[in-house]
């Protein structure tokens, strides 16, 4: 069988049956959570120990999730405290 030029995508989604539920639900998490981060980052700056405490989660989720967002570029390290332990994170302006 050939495949059109740029059908791939479609072919495989078609032949697979599509995402599974658990990556829909995954993806519906950390969309979830992005948004928390993204809409907390814009009024200041924060550390990951600040973001942690204003979201209500684990120090470990938010370094996961907020280095994916500085990975795909909407995050970006700020300034390192005044005793040089935390860097601060911001929006990517």
């Amino acid at each position: 069988m050939e495949i059109e030029k740029g059908k791939t995508a479609k072919y495989l989604r078609e032949k697979m049956g599509g995402a599974s539920p658990q990556a829909l639900d995954n993806l519906k998490e950390f969309n979830r959570i992005k948004k928390q981060m993204l809409d907390a980052l814009q009024t200041e700056d924060l550390t990951v120990k600040m973001m942690a405490e204003k979201l209500n989660m684990p120090t470990n989720e938010v370094v996961f999730h907020l280095l994916s967002l500085v990975k795909y570029g909407l995050v970006v390290t700020g300034e390192i405290d005044d005793m040089d332990e935390y860097y601060t994170y911001k929006l990517k302006r």
